[in-house]
């Protein structure tokens, strides 16, 4: 019996010291293992400090080469813009001078134009007043002449002469009062530009403008009727308006001073 227990014992303590045993042998494996794994990582982590060095380096020279890239470019836009600077004022003093030119141009252009519309007015006026004087010379005398004998033709011979309104107030006129009076006392007025002996007819130019030009003028009217007993002479004068028609120059108006 005791013999029996103590190779139990004994059996029992070598099986203890042989789980010591395989766990310390374990543990040795595992420390064994992790030392291992640590030169790796120091191996891995020597490598990529390598690795990142040389790519410190590359980066750094490739940061260097666009630095100096960036400085050639920004040298270059300098100089641009010093060089759009100097040609600004030069544009600016190239501008002013066009605008300059341009408006002297313009404002010969209008002189000339003014001094020709001028010109070509003045003429127009002289014209006027040549063309309106020697109508007005022909047309004084038959407006203010009449024969009892020839009514119709003198009248018609003066409406001839006319325009406008007054055209319609010598017709009425002379219908509604001159034509009955000079049929009943047989009146007949002859009616002349007065003329100084050995001079020009008596009528000049009040004002002339290229369409109308207004004359007076000086009439003597010698009236024969059974009302007076010999041919009675009054001189007068007469204003008269004519205006330029597509007809030629009008009588618009005709007043006695």
């Amino acid at each position: 019996m005791t013999k029996a227990t103590v190779r139990g014992r004994a059996g029992a303590g070598t099986s203890a010291r042989q789980r010591t045993v395989a766990a310390a042998a374990r543990a040795a494996a595992k420390r064994a293992e992790k030392a291992r794994e640590s030169s790796l990582d120091e191996e891995a982590a020597e490598n990529a400090a390598a690795e990142s060095a040389v790519a410190d380096e590359a980066s750094a020279s490739g940061t260097g080469a666009d630095a100096e890239a960036r400085e050639q470019a920004k040298g270059a836009v300098r100089d641009e813009a010093g060089a759009e600077k100097s040609a600004k004022p030069a544009r600016r003093i190239s501008g002013a001078a066009t605008a300059v030119l341009a408006a002297l141009v313009v404002a010969g252009l209008v002189a000339v134009a003014m001094l020709g519309w001028e010109y070509r007015d003045d003429q127009r006026t002289q014209e006027a007043r040549t063309e309106a004087l020697a109508v007005a010379r022909k047309a004084a005398p038959e407006i203010l002449s009449y024969d009892y004998r020839h009514l119709d033709r003198d009248f018609a011979k003066a409406r001839a002469h006319l325009t406008g309104s007054f055209a319609g107030e010598y017709r009425t006129t002379t219908t509604k009062v001159v034509a009955p009076t000079a049929e009943k006392y047989h009146g007949v007025v002859t009616a002349t530009v007065a003329k100084p002996p050995g001079g020009a007819p008596a009528a000049s130019v009040v004002s002339a403008a290229p369409e109308k030009v207004i004359v007076l003028l000086f009439m003597n009217q010698v009236t024969n009727s059974t009302q007076v007993s010999g041919p009675r002479l009054d001189l007068n004068r007469v204003r008269m308006t004519l205006v330029d028609t597509s007809g030629g120059w009008k009588v618009s108006a005709l007043d006695a001073l």
